[in-house]
């Protein structure tokens, strides 16, 4: 049974809960927490919760009394639980059933699912596709955008993460690039070299229920993790160790309105999300640490703040490749996008930056065309073996996906690495500067980074303003 057909089942199962008036994300989030008794077992790791709280003890309780019991199963989880990730899975649960019918109805519906059948990340994938589905059911969207498996699989084959690695991802969401660089690691080495040798996990997450689910990923699938409930980019950050490895989606948009500080360690301060993540992210990595980052086109051409970050990057790390990506890849987030791989060594800096261009002459994608692992077999081939880029590398020409511009050829281009040389023969597509609503994003982008950098530079004159008060 494929994960899509679990997740169309249970699904189902809240037809059975809309006679209640319980909304389709106050039941995605109470599917949470019995989909994580019942994937524990399945896991074989239900020995870590607590005796007379797990999965077959819901499922063998009477119906008569059994909303009782749930809500005394939920408590004891929270408060009592000998594992703290467990106590904050749990963490003050509430439950939006309201008859012991209707809950015995759902937890037999999930007990007679085919969960043997199942592969992959069982609990993050079943979560995503709920998430898919109450998006497409409200009309409204979830407010969150799942990165393509196909895509996380590839950063991460080329990214090589190994034992002893120190993992991190800023943004962290729901665990994906943690749960799946660890079945990378583990599938290339023995199960005692892991445990002598294990790799360390770091997120976080600002949103209270999405990271409960991380922690309840991670926990799942036996991860050293931490994942901490906070902002990376404000001073919560400062709780992450240096990182051998960070692989990441941060969030599209702008900080405006946040009245937490940033960070007063970015060398250039601006309310635009990407270019702070992309200044924590490279400020975090260790000597030799590498990283895989997914931002948008503006990071790439961005004035002002935009290229004062690159060039710091530049000059800190080597920055050695950059993957333009497909169109439609994060649906309804309207986003061009693209990976940027870089290493920071001590004395290394970029000499010059490869690009392979997997959007021009290529299909928009989206649920009737999805993104596989084979559209980036000839991106990996050529990447070449080593994590940071070093592997020799051949140019394809003018004609070709794969070309290189050297530190001085950037420099000529203003340090604007949105670098287009393949024209775009799609019939049924114009020239992107000529369509009016490209022209309009362009403009609107350019807006964001100038009242970005106002609104940055207001806040140092009134921080220095009040400083002049506080010595007088």
């Amino acid at each position: 049974m494929k994960n899509e057909s679990v997740v169309q089942k249970i699904w189902a199962l809240c037809h059975i809960l809309r006679g209640d008036g319980i909304s389709y994300h106050q039941y995605v989030s109470e599917l949470t927490y019995l989909l994580f008794l019942k994937i524990a077992e399945e896991n074989e790791i239900e020995q870590l919760l607590p005796i007379n709280y797990r999965w077959q003890d819901l499922v063998n309780h009477p119906k008569e009394g059994l909303l009782g019991f749930y809500q005394e199963m939920l408590t004891h989880l929270g408060a009592s639980a000998e594992s703290e990730v467990i106590r904050s899975i749990y963490a003050f649960p509430t439950t939006v059933f309201s008859h012991s019918e209707n809950l015995h109805a759902v937890v037999e519906g999930i007990a007679k699912i085919a969960w043997h059948d199942v592969s992959g990340d069982r609990f993050g994938e079943i979560y995503e596709g709920l998430i898919e589905k109450s998006s497409q059911d409200v009309r409204s969207g979830a407010g969150q955008y799942f990165t393509p498996r196909a895509l996380v699989n590839s950063m991460i084959r080329v990214s090589r993460p190994g034992l002893g690695d120190r993992i991190q991802d800023p943004a962290v969401g729901s665990g994906g690039f943690l749960i799946s660089a660890d079945r990378f690691i583990r599938s290339n080495c023995s199960e005692q070299s892991y445990r002598e040798n294990p790799p360390k996990y770091q997120g976080v997450e600002i949103e209270k229920n999405t990271r409960r689910i991380c922690l309840m990923n991670t926990f799942l699938n036996a991860l050293d993790a931490e994942i901490i409930h906070g902002d990376a980019l404000t001073d919560d950050g400062r709780g992450l160790g240096a990182a051998s490895l960070v692989l990441a989606n941060p969030p599209f948009g702008s900080k405006a309105g946040s009245r937490r500080a940033l960070r007063a360690d970015f060398p250039y301060r601006n309310t635009n999300k990407q270019l702070a993540f992309l200044q924590h992210i490279y400020l975090t990595l260790n000597d030799g640490g590498r990283a895989a980052v997914v931002l948008p086109d503006n990071v790439l051409f961005e004035d002002g703040a935009g290229r004062s970050v690159r060039q710091d990057l530049m000059a800190r790390c080597s920055l050695h490749t950059i993957l333009r990506l497909p169109k439609g890849i994060f649906p309804g987030a309207g986003v061009k996008t693209n990976v940027l791989f870089f290493r920071k060594q001590a004395g290394v800096a970029t000499d010059g930056v490869w690009f392979y261009d997997l959007r021009t002459n290529m299909p928009a994608f989206g649920k009737t065309n999805a993104l596989t692992d084979a559209h980036f077999e000839e991106f990996e081939h050529l990447y070449g073996a080593d994590t940071g880029g070093a592997t020799q590398r051949q140019e394809q020409g003018e004609s070709g996906r794969w070309r290189r511009l050297s530190r001085d050829a950037i420099a000529e281009r203003g340090d604007n690495l949105n670098w287009l040389w393949l024209r775009d023969e799609s019939s049924d597509q114009e020239d992107e500067m000529q369509d009016p609503n490209e022209i309009l994003i362009a403009i609107i982008g350019h807006l964001r980074s100038a009242l970005g950098e106002i609104d940055a530079l207001s806040s140092e004159v009134e921080a220095e303003d009040l400083q002049l008060k506080h010595v007088s």
